[in-house]
């Protein structure tokens, strides 16, 4: 191979985005293995990166694309042989190291994963960094003592990538499942993916700011933050824990110490990209077993590399649905 395509961001004239660019291996980022790309995804760090709508990307010029899965090409680490298929989701990986929008990548060998027995490189990238913070955030609230026994589970952002996902695995572990929404055309959708109840955001008062509110959930999966936030934290059952891991809904938390000193409620931050490897692994595991979604294929779709631009578009105007697949190889 001479060259290969691939999807990297400039800043230029003040302004960063994105474009397709031909490149060489010695044009990319050092690391022990190189990765034949087969499969990318889009998350919303994705489209804030790949349109300069936020910045996110530390280095510029840069590869865009914090996921990839596909087939080792070369590697310098004993751990890895070509042939191998293999996942890489967050570290630095199209933030400030070049990333999985590409048809070849080259990355530290401490940042990949075989894939595990059980899932499909489509598949790997069909969860992608969505899947695994799902996955990390339901973890991370069974340590704090969530079970199905203790009431229901609030899931915001729902219709988002990690919000559809969270649904489907935390209906198959047998939690009552309430999704948060304002997308009312999209009840069908999100009760097929096993949500016992809708929660409109119409229905909720954001204004209301006294320190406790009515307590109705055992748990919950915050990808929205802000007033939404707040809400949920005033609004936690006894000993309820939310995992925290997005900020569409904006940046800052204005709340009391009431709920956390009365309710014992706990917040737990979701870190999906800096995950100890160990950890990381075990993860994946259960990704490919009980929590792989049965309806992955309906919540996933995929787009040809050349449709990337406008998935992003589609992504920042509240459009997208599930998860986006970038078929790169």
């Amino acid at each position: 191979m001479s060259t290969f395509r691939a999807y990297r961001i400039f800043e230029e004239g003040g302004k960063s985005g994105g474009r397709f660019v031909e490149l060489t291996l010695a044009d990319l980022d050092p690391g022990e293995v190189v990765i034949r790309v087969r499969y990318s995804s889009v998350n919303y760090k994705d489209a804030l990166a790949g349109t300069g709508a936020g910045k996110v990307v530390r280095r510029l010029p840069c590869v865009g694309g914090i996921d990839a899965a596909g087939i080792v090409e070369s590697s310098q680490d004993a751990r890895f042989s070509p042939g191998d298929e293999v996942l890489v989701t967050g570290y630095g990986m199209g933030v400030e190291h070049d990333g999985g929008y590409a048809q070849y990548l080259r990355v530290p060998a401490d940042w990949v994963v075989l894939l595990p027995q059980g899932l499909s490189l489509f598949e790997a990238m069909a969860l992608g960094t969505a899947g695994f913070t799902a996955a990390l955030a339901i973890h991370r609230l069974e340590q704090n003592d969530l079970r199905p026994k203790n009431g229901k589970v609030l899931v915001t952002g729902a219709t988002g990538g990690v919000g559809s996902l969270a649904i489907a695995m935390l209906a198959q572990l047998g939690y009552q499942v309430v999704a948060l929404t304002g997308k009312a055309d999209e009840y069908a959708y999100l009760q097929s993916l096993g949500a016992s109840d809708i929660l409109a955001r119409s229905e909720i008062d954001l204004d209301d700011l006294r320190p406790l509110g009515k307590a109705q959930w055992a748990g919950a999966l915050d990808a929205v933050g802000g007033s939404t936030l707040a809400w949920l934290i005033r609004s936690m059952q006894q000993n309820g824990a939310i995992a925290s891991f997005g900020n569409a809904g904006g940046a800052e938390l204005h709340t009391t110490v009431y709920p956390f000193i009365l309710r014992g409620v706990r917040l737990l931050g979701i870190d999906s990209a800096a995950t100890a490897m160990q950890l990381r692994q075990a993860i994946w595991r259960r990704l490919a077993a009980e929590l792989r979604p049965s309806q992955l294929q309906q919540i996933a779709h995929r787009v040809p590399f050349e449709q990337l631009p406008a998935s992003f578009a589609a992504m920042l105007q509240g459009a997208a649905r599930g998860r986006t697949v970038v078929e790169i190889g």
